[in-house]
């Protein structure tokens, strides 16, 4: 029989290194130890889960947060085997979870195990090493087997229950170790988007998350996968025809999963790539082979029907890419990526696939569905025409920089440093509040840009109208990255980019225009830290002349009650132009007190949802949305 059977055994395990680096050095098996990487515990012990899937053992995998801060994950593919490990005299369980590299994933041929993850290639072992304890539960023929470990080392041997089980798989169970991380509070939502994401990829698995704190359930079953993924996030959107493109199909042992449809009034693309289940944020060679078929087949079938003439131009990459929603998944046996965290493949053999699988059936689609086929290149024809536009625009803009030799905007006031690391630049709502930070600031490294009213709503305009705007314009040349095709990071004049807007409203909706257009179009400045908010206060306190500035009412609460402060030595700023220029200093600007928050995505395809939703043409979603949380805003002022 195969490894599914009863030659499933401890010869199946590969021994690579024991777990004493991990403890030492977390950050090289996990990256940080923030409550981001924190999650990864979580992903590493459902990874495993995960590839029972694909391999076709299990059906249902089950998390449970539970109220004593420890999380357990449940399947119901084969189990873990017990018996003897030859090389380490332990049993396989004890091995798998207490050495490195020494999951099925590694196998081989026999494991049965065609893909798997390959996250980190770490898996359980590193879970265990960064838990204060663990505890696996392995059911096989009828019987329950268990193991408990502390800080990695078990209690005992591997040992039977005596309870008698009809259910076959693996229950495990950690606590993670709270002097190894920030924090080990796990976040509900975070791991509730992942189970999601994941029972769209890997169709006809049930997905089920329980929290003993509130007790909810949710359960994850998606019949047609990724299809129901583009539906998903095409669910307010108006789309072109009323199908979803769909392939499947397997070719020299790599699995080709695609779904797309076209959106008709956006202007951005939402493609979202996967390797084995796996994220890849950075691409590769599967979307290689994706964007070659894409534009090829497009204006192929354009140039056949005669609706790209003869004297006309082909069709570019980015043209058919605007407003196509798309979920790009393989399966390869043995991925290679250009990095430990996997956010890029390079297999060659991949794109060439992926280019063959996709092209034939898109062509065979579009020769189908004719007049999806003539829209879809009729919104690839405007982008056309919109590229053309916001080339020029940029153009201008490069032009005029290269020939007044880097002339910077005149509303710019500058600092005086040239060394970008200690630099940073103030984007400043309003003239009145930029005159005042230009003042009284740190002329040494602290720079000004007061910006106009609000700026563009990026999300809902084409490239070319975002060159032309005035304000974008002068924050780009300020910036001095350029944009688009000629973004250079290493050309950034200040690593910290600083927006400071009013506590009110419409300081709110400038501070969320503002990162519309970083997201959208200067989306390295924020993964790389570059973009922070300043916190200005919300009140002045005064009683005699002692003053204090408070930046909520919990504090402001104490502070009048600590030191009996009346209500008339109480001032609500409003604005950033209600404060004097000293007062501006030592609040929100002096780098020895000042608040301020860097701006992070942690979840990048949740973040370009919330973009969509907040700033996009779509109503209901808002509507919805703002309804939904009415009753958290307690301070508003309109």
């Amino acid at each position: 029989m195969s490894s599914s059977g009863n030659n499933y055994d401890s010869s199946n395990i590969q021994v690579l290194e024991w777990l004493e680096p991990v403890r030492k050095r977390p950050w090289m098996y996990i990256g940080e130890t923030n409550e981001q990487w924190l999650h990864h515990l979580v992903w590493e012990i459902v990874d495993n889960s995960i590839d029972e899937a694909m391999a076709g053992y299990a059906k249902n995998i089950i998390v449970t947060l539970h109220s004593d801060g420890s999380v357990s994950v449940e399947d119901d593919g084969r189990w873990i085997p017990v018996d003897i490990h030859q090389k380490t005299g332990k049993s396989a369980l004890e091995t798998v979870m207490t050495v490195l590299h020494a999951w099925g994933k590694f196998w081989g041929e026999e494991s049965g195990y065609k893909v798997s993850w390959w996250l980190h290639g770490v898996g359980a072992s590193v879970v265990n090493a960064l838990s204060t304890k663990m505890q696996v539960w392995v059911h096989k023929d009828g019987k329950i087997y268990t193991q408990v470990y502390h800080i990695w080392i078990p209690d005992a041997q591997v040992a039977e229950t005596g309870e008698k089980t009809q259910k076959h798989g693996t229950v495990v169970r950690f606590w993670p170790d709270a002097t190894m991380f920030t924090t080990v509070i796990f976040n509900f939502e975070t791991i509730r988007t992942r189970l999601r994401q994941q029972a769209y990829l890997t169709k006809g698995i049930m997905l089920t998350l329980h929290d003993e704190f509130t007790d909810e359930h949710f359960r994850f079953f998606f019949e047609w996968g990724i299809q129901s993924y583009v539906h998903h996030l095409n669910r307010w959107a108006e789309v072109i025809g009323d199908t979803i493109f769909y392939v499947d199909k397997n070719l020299d042992d790599i699995q080709v999963e695609i779904a797309l449809q076209y959106k008709k009034d956006d202007y951005s693309e939402r493609i979202i790539s996967f390797v084995n289940n796996v994220t890849t944020t950075d691409g590769g060679t599967h979307m290689a082979g994706f964007q070659t078929a894409l534009t090829r087949t497009i204006n192929k079938y354009a140039r056949e029907q005669e609706i790209l003439k003869e004297k006309d131009t082909n069709l570019e990459s980015s043209d058919v890419l605007e407003g196509l929603c798309a979920v790009v998944s393989v399966k390869v046996p043995e991925p290679r990526f250009s990095s430990q965290t996997k956010e890029k493949l390079v297999n060659p053999e991949t794109k060439w696939v992926v280019d063959k699988v996709f092209s034939e059936k898109l062509y065979e689609y579009l020769q189908e569905n004719p007049r999806i086929a003539k829209a879809m290149i009729e919104k690839s024809l405007l982008a056309a025409r919109a590229r053309a536009a916001a080339r020029n625009a940029r153009d201008t803009i490069i032009r005029k920089w290269a020939l007044e030799g880097m002339t910077l905007p005149g509303k710019l006031a500058d600092c005086s440093s040239k060394d970008p690391s200690k630099s940073e630049l103030y984007i400043v709502e309003g003239d009145s509040a930029g005159g005042s930070a230009k003042q009284w600031r740190d002329r040494e490294i602290q720079a000004i840009l007061p910006l106009k009213g609000k700026i563009l709503n990026t999300e809902q305009a084409r490239i070319d109208k975002v060159y032309a705007n005035g304000e974008i314009k002068n924050l780009i040349i300020a910036m001095g990255t350029s944009i688009g095709d000629s973004f250079d990071m290493s050309r950034l004049r200040y690593h910290r980019i600083i927006i400071m807007t009013d506590a009110d409203v419409d300081g709110a909706h400038i501070r969320t225009l503002l990162l519309t257009f970083f997201f959208r179009y200067f989306r390295p400045l924020i993964d790389n830290g570059h973009i922070y908010i300043a916190q200005p206060p919300l009140y002045r306190l005064q009683k005699w002349k002692q003053v204090w500035y408070t930046y909520s009412d919990e504090e402001k609460i104490a502070i009048l009650q600590e030191y009996g402060v009346t209500t008339e030595g109480v001032q609500r700023y409003k604005g950033l132009w209600e404060m004097n220029p000293e007062q501006l200093w030592e609040t929100t600007m002096d780098p020895s007190v000042r608040k301020m928050y860097r701006v992070t995505i942690e979840d990048a395809e949740k973040a370009d949802e919330t973009f969509r939703m907040l700033m996009g043409e779509d109503v209901p979603p808002r509507k919805r949305f703002i309804q939904s949380r009415a009753k958290q805003v307690s301070n508003l002022d309109i």
